[in-house]
């Protein structure tokens, strides 16, 4: 990071003395290396750019699954462009081994560094935004948004916008998140499941930074069929942020209710329980009272007005929308057509910005109504805007065969038979195979469930 962007007369935010000490314990015990990455240190925490590179060097030694000691460190810097000649590299290896600080604090010296990092970081991001404010080119919402995401990157220990080397993103993420993947706790490294099996054998789970569209036509399920996958990420402790710009928060919860405590939705809406729904209802309102699920029933919400929410929140591991069509950009736009576009963009950032899933209903063209015998919906019928397509990682829909073959099918209200299969159309899957999964569909309790229980248990 160049002194540039400090203040004049500022000082440029680092401590030389623990910098230099964590590398000696580093040198000194190879096991403190274990203990300084579970910290969470990283490579850019250092000032000095020959810390970077006699850092990496560890890095690379005890990824080959060799021991961290002065000669091998000195030997892999060998050539190295932050040191002047071999005898500078020795020398310096030297000076640090020499130090013997107590390995005991090598924590305390890692937090030390990384705390004069946080502050050069914030200097950094203040001049940016003071930069962006003197331009005027952008309006004060689109600044606050910038603004609140670089200091939120920062919060989180993001790089806030310097490439990274190929080799370092290797060995600071690729090969721990193998690691994890291949280790006994590999099921918390894994994406979150969504409570059906066979669909997370599809996709693999709700992976971070990904954007997953679910398409269907009106009174398909959709609404339905994201409480279900809601309350199934809730009851696993994970936490849930729900936006609905369609039905309230109380529709909301008695939906959750209708389907766990299977209580017909029409006595959840006229109040008819008999004594056995009360008892269902009193059960499974005690059991899910402090799940993490979280209901946002603000109407005309922008995505920014979203993004800033999640963060408050804190710690939120996936996302919902409901649904696309009845948000807004927030900003200008010249048709319907390019503010979608500009929508979901946003939508994809906020994925990737968040780290978290996130998963947003879409309702479909009328094109599969006039489709001949075939009514199975396409990636074409995406409403309003091909960019749906292009910025979602995973694409869902929506199909009952029943739903085409019984009169009065645009009512929602009108009874149909208490069982069906939905087919669950991967149209799209930017990390797999496109297919087909079958789920059960009960409409008496807006409930969705594996046909084949077993497939919840298998292995993906």
């Amino acid at each position: 990071m160049a002194e540039s962007f400090v203040p004049q007369g500022m000082s440029v935010p680092f401590s030389l003395e623990a910098e230099r000490a964590v590398l000696a314990c580093l040198l000194i015990d190879p096991e403190c290396l274990d203990r300084v990455q579970a910290s969470g240190f990283r490579t850019e925490f250092f000032y000095r750019p020959e810390h970077k590179a006699i850092y990496n060097a560890c890095l690379s030694i005890d990824a080959r699954g060799d021991i961290v000691e002065p000669v091998a460190v000195i030997t892999e810097l060998q050539g190295s462009s932050q040191f002047g000649d071999p005898a500078a590299v020795r020398q310096y290896i030297k000076e640090l081994a020499d130090l013997l600080p107590s390995t005991q604090n090598v924590e305390s010296y890692t937090k030390v560094v990384q705390d004069k990092f946080l502050k050069r970081a914030l200097i950094e991001t203040a001049n940016e935004i003071l930069d962006e404010a003197r331009t005027d080119e952008e309006n004060a919402d689109m600044i606050l948004d910038s603004a609140e995401q670089k200091v939120y990157d920062i919060r989180q220990g993001k790089n806030t916008g310097n490439a990274s080397k190929f080799g370092d993103i290797l060995i600071d993420k690729v090969v721990p998140h193998l690691t994890n993947l291949s280790g006994p706790d590999r099921e918390q490294y894994l994406g979150i499941p969504s409570g059906w099996g066979d669909l997370d054998a599809k996709i693999s789970g709700l992976n971070k930074a990904d954007l997953i569209i679910v398409g269907a036509r009106p009174a398909m399920g959709k609404t339905s069929f994201a409480l279900n996958m809601a309350a199934n990420v809730a009851k696993k402790g994970k936490k849930v942020a729900f936006f609905s710009l369609e039905m309230t928060k109380e529709q909301l919860a008695e939906r959750v209710i209708s389907m766990e405590a299977r209580i017909h939705g029409e006595k959840m809406r006229n109040g008819r329980l008999s004594s056995s729904d009360w008892t269902n209802f009193s059960t499974v309102a005690g059991a899910l009272h402090e799940i993490p699920l979280y209901f946002d029933d603000t109407s005309n919400i922008t995505t920014n007005e979203m993004k800033a929410r999640v963060r408050r929140m804190k710690d939120v591991d996936v996302v919902f929308v409901d649904y696309l069509q009845l948000m807004q950009s927030g900003t200008r736009a010249e048709s319907r057509v390019q503010e979608v576009s500009q929508i979901t963009r946003q939508l994809k950032l906020m994925a990737k910005d968040l780290e978290v899933p996130v998963i947003v209903l879409c309702q479909l063209s009328r094109n599969t109504e006039s489709r001949g015998k075939s009514h199975r919906p396409q990636l074409s019928d995406l409403r309003e805007s091909g960019s749906i397509e292009q910025d979602a990682d995973i694409v869902l829909m929506l199909f009952r065969d029943d739903y085409y073959q019984q009169d009065g099918a645009e009512d929602e209200n009108i009874e149909r038979n208490d069982i069906n299969t939905v087919e669950v159309l991967v149209s799209k899957n930017r990390h797999g195979p496109v297919g087909t999964v079958e789920l059960a569909w009960n409409s008496e309790f807006t409930l969705f469930t594996s046909i084949d229980k077993r497939s919840a248990d298998a292995e993906w």
